[in-house]
């Protein structure tokens, strides 16, 4: 009697693990997309920062040169 609950709590156990773990896909699957999309608005900013610093440069070294 001992053995079957032992096996039937292991095999509760399993179930409630792997329905968690089908519960975590979507989670995941949104979670990766919004990683995408906030690494997305980073290089953005990113790019936008380095031509603005690129525009002053050659603003400052066109001033320099009159």
């Amino acid at each position: 009697m001992r053995a079957f609950l032992v096996g039937l709590i292991f095999l509760v156990a399993i179930t409630v693990l792997t329905g968690i773990g089908i519960l975590i896909v979507p989670f995941l699957f949104v979670l990766a997309v919004l990683l995408r999309i906030i690494v997305m608005a980073l290089l953005l900013i990113f790019a936008i920062w380095i031509l603005g610093k690129f525009i002053i440069f050659i603003w400052q070294k066109m001033t320099i040169a009159d």
